[in-house]
Order: C-alpha cells, then structure tokens, then sequence
C-alpha cells in the first residue's frame, strides 16, 4: 500500500483517505455527488471511476437515510482499496468498492440494474499524460474514448433510470452526440471559478435513460466569488453536503 493521507469532506462529515503521490479528489467530486436528484429510498447507485471513492463517500453522507446501495468501479487496486477503508471509518456498510476493468465486468454487476450511474471519466483524453501512472490513469483516456465511456454507463442504467457526468465545458458535444438517443430529459449545468468568467470550464451533465423530453441550459453555478472566497451556493454543497437542485 503506498502512502496516503488522512483527509475530510464536507466540513468534516466524511473522512476520506487519498495516496499522497497520485490521484486525489478535487471539488468536481462534490458538485457530482450534489447534482444526484430524484431519490427514493432503497434506491441503488454506480459509481464509474471511483477514484478515492470521493462521489460514493458524499452521496452516502447525504444519502443515508434514503437506504441506498452505493457501488463503485475503480480500475486501479491501490485507490479501490482505500476507498474500501474509507468507506469502513465512515461506518457506510452499504458502499462497496470493486476494482475491476469495466471492459472485464464482473458477473455479479448485471447490466441495466442500477437506478442512477454517476461518473467523472478520465478527461484529458489529448493532454500529455503524467509522468505519474496514478494521475495519468485517472485523468487519460488509457483504453476507453469518452464516447464508449458514456455508453457503457448508460448501458448500466436501468430503463427511466438517471445518468450524471461531470467532465470540460469543451467536451460538451461529444457527450450529447454520445448520449443521444440513448437518454433524454438532459440538463446542463456549467461550472464557472467566478463571477466574471464568461466561459465555463466545467459542466454537469444529467439525462434519463429512455426519456424523449427535450435538453435544457440550467443556470450555472458561480463557485467563487471576486475574493476567491466560495459563494453561498458553493459554501452549502462544499461545507453542508447539500443537493444542487434541493435540500
């Protein structure tokens, strides 16, 4: 195991353990986690690159008291595992971590059998990659284009169930060209760093499986303010783990 560090979210409410040299989550794990809507108790949820297992430890804290079963897929062993001990000091016996190639599924992970896929892939599919393996595994495209990415996550989905992706604001067209016609009832959500950022580096994407509703443009979220200080709306996703359409 190589060394880590022992780290928090949402003010506290989740410990997480991150390699020190290598991957380690940034705030687009939070603002995923938060843009998961429609939840019913019981409800099952996928988590495509889990990385430290950032999205699967705050949706569970947020979560919680819904039931759910939270499983996420992480192709490299050392960042699984921690994620497993993470998960284990936040007492979620209902998160489980598998490291696996999702080229290579396992049995017991069937096809169509969750009601909401959540993923941040890999997306600097043209970028030199790291001298890091770690990094350059979690942030390029090794063996997946971001088009079969989109679809293998789709294709977990249950039918009328909900997809959420967060990737570049560049990158937009090539997820709506991937999602289509798989999905529907699309919303967008660009991230902006502050307030006088005329374009998004980041967007959410959400969508649902067998929907024929129209796209739709939300209004963006503003993450700082002009004082590099995080804005209300960012403060109550960040510190309280509060949804982005709720709570």
């Amino acid at each position: 195991m190589q060394d880590y560090s022992h780290d928090y979210l949402l003010n506290k409410q989740v410990t997480i353990f991150q390699p020190l040299n290598g991957y380690r989550a940034s705030t687009d794990a939070v603002f995923l986690a938060a843009a998961v809507s429609h939840v019913k108790r019981g409800d099952s949820f996928l988590d495509i690159g889990s990385g430290t297992g950032a999205v699967s430890l705050c949706l569970a804290a947020r979560l919680k008291d819904y039931a759910p079963r939270i499983i996420g897929l992480e192709i490299q062993p050392e960042l699984a595992e921690l994620s497993a001990q993470s998960a284990a000091a936040n007492n979620f016996d209902f998160v489980k971590f598998h490291c696996c190639n999702i080229k290579h599924m396992p049995k017991e992970i069937p096809f169509c059998s969750f009601d909401h896929v959540i993923t941040n892939p890999p997306y600097a599919e043209h970028d030199m990659p790291s001298p890091n393996l770690g990094k350059a595994l979690a942030h390029n495209h090794l063996e997946l284009s971001l088009k079969e990415w989109i679809k293998f996550a789709v294709k977990m989905i249950k039918p009328r169930g909900r997809f959420y992706m967060i990737n570049r604001a560049s990158a937009l067209a090539d997820i709506l060209a991937a999602l289509h016609p798989l999905v529907g009832d699309i919303h967008i959500i660009p991230l902006f760093s502050k307030p006088s950022q005329t374009e998004a580096k980041r967007v959410i994407v959400t969508a649902r499986k067998d929907s024929h509703a129209p796209t739709t443009l939300l209004r963006g979220l503003t993450i700082h303010n002009e004082d590099n200080l995080h804005t209300e709306e960012a403060d109550r996703i960040l510190r309280l783990g509060k949804g982005l359409f709720s709570d």
